[in-house]
């Protein structure tokens, strides 16, 4: 059996000869396509392979109609939107992720983004302290936990709603269960998204729930950049000076957001909530562990798909 790693953005290294030697030690074989510039050279590279890797790479219906053999991909982190999980259904083919495995360099990265916010991105003008205040985490995933963790060390608050985690999981951490996503926004002036982009999900961030948040919000987005709609953003930044916005994922009106929030508004150039090399071995590592387990045991305990 042949297992295809495909990234347009590869892995470091050592996480290749991780997941080399995962694969090759259960007898498999192991093809890489790295740093690939062209469509057609994904689909050329997967016409012979059972098993494929991923991270941000796009795996739609022409990509299943040139695996013939394909039997899983595995996206190497939480997100799977970059996979058509209908096709992947209609295809037989089982598609999982790898949840938990990037959930404290994403943590890290929401924390960072609250300091440089209330400390004026850095711009030397006096700026407000994390201790005492109160965060609100809009799901309370993998890497929601790892918010609630990491931020009390700095002193704060913190509450979290989830309409699919039960509150007495989220109280046993020492966070404050909310009974609803309008209860949080109108509790909590720090807010780190944590929501999947779903169909019930897109544009929901809008302007009448962050209308409700209070004097000196700051909303973090490390989550996806369709859960926010863009348009009421700015509308409520417009009209709440005290508004501020840090996002992990560049909004489509960033060149408007920039123009008009100066100091109030930051962008990363790319995301990068996964970005650290401690993210990326264990991401590919686990991909590499699933796919054996899957080939060999049938176990589909991360399936994502029908």
């Amino acid at each position: 059996m042949k297992v295809l790693i495909a990234t347009d953005k590869p892995f470091a290294a050592v996480a290749v000869n991780g997941i080399r030697e995962t694969v090759e030690k259960a007898g498999m074989e192991l093809k890489l396509l790295e740093k690939y510039t062209e469509k057609a050279q994904l689909l050329d590279a997967v016409n012979d392979v059972d098993a494929i890797i991923i991270r941000s790479d796009i795996i739609d219906s022409e990509v299943l109609n040139a695996a013939k053999q394909l039997k899983i991909v595995v996206r190497a982190g939480a997100g799977y939107d970059n996979v058509d999980l209908a096709a992947a259904t209609a295809h037989h083919v089982c598609v999982m992720n790898t949840p938990g495995q990037n959930a404290n360099a994403v943590a890290e990265l929401a924390l960072g983004m609250m300091v440089y916010g209330v400390r004026n991105l850095f711009n030397g003008a006096s700026g407000i302290e994390l201790k005492g205040k109160k965060l609100g985490i809009h799901a309370y995933g993998n890497v929601g936990r790892n918010v609630a963790r990491i931020a009390k060390g700095f002193g704060m608050e913190i509450y979290a709603f989830d309409a699919f985690c039960p509150a007495e999981i989220i109280e046993r951490d020492g966070v404050k269960a909310l009974s609803s996503v309008t209860e949080l926004y109108e509790t909590c002036s720090f807010i780190s998204l944590h929501i999947p982009a779903t169909a019930e999900t897109r544009n929901s961030v809008n302007y009448a729930l962050l209308s409700k948040m209070p004097k000196n919000a700051v909303l973090i987005n490390t989550a996806r950049k369709e859960v926010i709609n863009e348009a009421e953003l700015v509308k409520i930044m417009e009209e709440r000076t005290d508004f501020k916005y840090l996002t992990d994922i560049m909004p489509a009106n960033h060149a408007e957001m920039t123009g008009k929030f100066a100091g109030r508004y930051f962008s990363t150039p790319k995301k990068m909530g996964a970005q650290t090399s401690e993210a990326n071995i264990n991401a590919g590592l686990a991909a590499a562990e699933q796919i054996v387990d899957f080939l060999r045991n049938g176990n589909e305990k991360y399936r994502v798909n029908n």
